[in-house]
Formats: structure tokens, C-alpha cells, sequence
């Protein structure tokens, strides 16, 4: 395959079970390298845990996890941080440490790297910073940000290091419909701003606007398994598909979730 189509991660019929609690019964996707994909799917569906298998700090039960086509689970610690060097993750809370400043946090995986230059760290810092339209705010500290701010200064430390994959969890979880709409413009503008590197963006979220925009391909997760998968336009057409025309329970499922109503297949969860 070529370097456009071949993936960067593929999962194969993986499980994974905390105790009594079955979260994935075997799902099997596959990320393409360059590409955005989005997963999508209710609160405790599994699309968290799905992103730290991908990247080692789970084990699944069984099925298999590949980066470039090496067994994740078989690395040993070497291999895994020499694989997460090539990523980084934005958090659902942002995780700034709030005893540095911005400009410390956004240089911190510079300097945990081994990185020694400080003129070239904060240029760097300066350059990121900027791309998230964060512009002088080195020297303020994360509780002079508001949230969305601080949101924009997580991404700016998670491509400080121009990573090839980023994973973002829940990016607009607690922000407001003007501010996620800003944060989906982000992750765009991100991928943009890093298009030399065909940087892979998968983003794990229940906020069909930023599915929609952001995404080459979604995944759809319930129940512990892909119940959908296509570009936004097919989950935008089953959106708008009279009711009497949909062809699967699986696409019920889907026009539920894209549309938000309580009545449907899924059930809404109660605790």
C-alpha cells in the first residue's frame, strides 16, 4: 500500500472487560495514516478506553492492537516510548499543570525530551502558541485562562513536539456551542498548520457538530461494538432519513444518536 492508504493503527476483534463491566466486544477499525477519523457513541461506550489501547497504556483481553503493524501489547517499554514520542493527546480537561505557566507547560515535553536549547524552546513555544491564537500569554498561569483558553493551550503543548498522530478525548466536553465550534475549527486549523508531517487526528467525542466537521471518516460505537462507520455525509443522510426507510437496527442506532432523541434502540442511561 501506499504511504496515503496505509494505517497507522488497526485494531482486530479486541475485548475489554474491567471485572464485570464488558466495554468492547470485539471491534475491529482501522486508522489510516494522514487521515481524521472520529469515534462517536453515548458516555461509557467505550471510545476512551478504545484510544488507550491504541496507545499502550491499556491491554486488551484478547484481539490484537497494531501500530505500523507491530503488536502494541508485544512492545516492550522502549519500543512503547519510542512509539508515543510520535504522539501526543489532548485531554478532556485540558491537564495543564497549574504551577507552571503557559509557557512552561507548552514546553514541558521539549524539555522532558531532552531538549536543552532554550532559545530554540521558546521559539517554539512562541510559534505554538500563536497557532492556537494564544499569542503572549507565556507568562500567565492556567488560572488566568478561561476554559477555553486553557483547551488551547493543551493542544498548543500537544504539537509542540509536531507529533505524527494526535488523539484528542472529549475536546469540547463543558464548553459552550460557540466555543466548540472554535475548538473543531482548531483541530482543522491544527491538522492544516502540520500538513507537511500528513499528521493523523482521531478524535473521541459525542458532539455530532464536531464529528461532522472535522471528520474524514466517524466510527460509531455502542455497546462494545462499531455499529457504523462511513464519511459525515452517510451518518448526515441517516440524520434525515424518514424512519420507515432505514434498512438496520444499526442504522436506527444511528439516526438516535445523530438526532438526540430519548426514543429509540439505545437506551438513555440513568446513572
Amino acid at each position: 500500500m501506499s504511504q496515503q492508504t496505509a494505517n497507522i493503527i488497526e485494531m482486530k476483534d479486541v475485548y475489554k472487560s474491567f471485572g464485570t463491566l464488558h466495554v468492547l466486544r470485539g471491534i475491529s477499525l482501522e486508522v489510516k495514516k494522514g487521515e481524521t477519523l472520529v469515534i462517536i457513541g453515548q458516555s461509557g461506550t467505550g471510545k476512551s478506553v478504545t484510544l488507550r489501547l491504541m496507545i499502550g497504556l491499556l491491554v486488551q483481553d484478547s484481539g490484537d492492537v497494531f501500530f505500523e503493524g507491530n503488536s502494541v501489547k508485544d512492545m516492550d517499554e522502549f519500543a512503547l516510548v519510542s512509539m508515543r514520542k510520535r504522539m501526543s493527546m489532548l485531554f478532556q480537561g485540558g491537564a495543564l499543570f497549574d504551577s507552571l505557566t503557559v509557557g512552561e507547560n507548552v514546553a514541558f515535553g521539549l524539555r522532558a525530551q531532552g531538549e536543552k536549547d532554550e532559545a530554540k524552546i521558546r521559539s517554539i513555544v512562541t510559534e505554538r502558541l500563536g497557532q492556537v491564537g494564544l499569542p503572549g500569554t507565556e507568562d500567565k498561569m492556567p488560572s488566568e485562562l478561561s476554559g477555553g483558553m486553557k483547551k488551547r493551550a493543551a493542544l498548543a503543548r500537544s504539537i509542540a513536539e509536531m507529533p505524527e498522530l494526535i488523539l484528542y478525548d472529549e475536546p469540547t466536553t463543558g464548553l459552550d456551542p460557540i466555543m466548540s465550534d472554535a475548538i473543531a475549527d482548531l483541530i482543522l486549523e491544527t491538522r492544516a498548520a502540520l500538513k507537511d508531517m500528513n499528521v493523523t487526528s482521531i478524535v473521541v467525542t459525542h458532539d455530532m457538530h464536531v464529528a461532522t466537521k472535522t471528520a474524514d471518516r466517524i466510527v460509531m460505537l455502542h455497546g462494545g461494538n462499531v455499529v457504523g462507520e462511513g464519511p459525515p455525509e452517510y451518518f448526515e443522510e441517516i440524520r434525515e432519513r424518514d424512519k420507515n426507510n432505514l434498512k438496520s437496527k444499526q442504522e436506527e442506532m444511528i439516526r438516535q444518536f445523530v438526532r438526540g432523541e430519548a426514543v429509540g434502540p439505545i437506551m438513555p442511561q440513568t446513572s
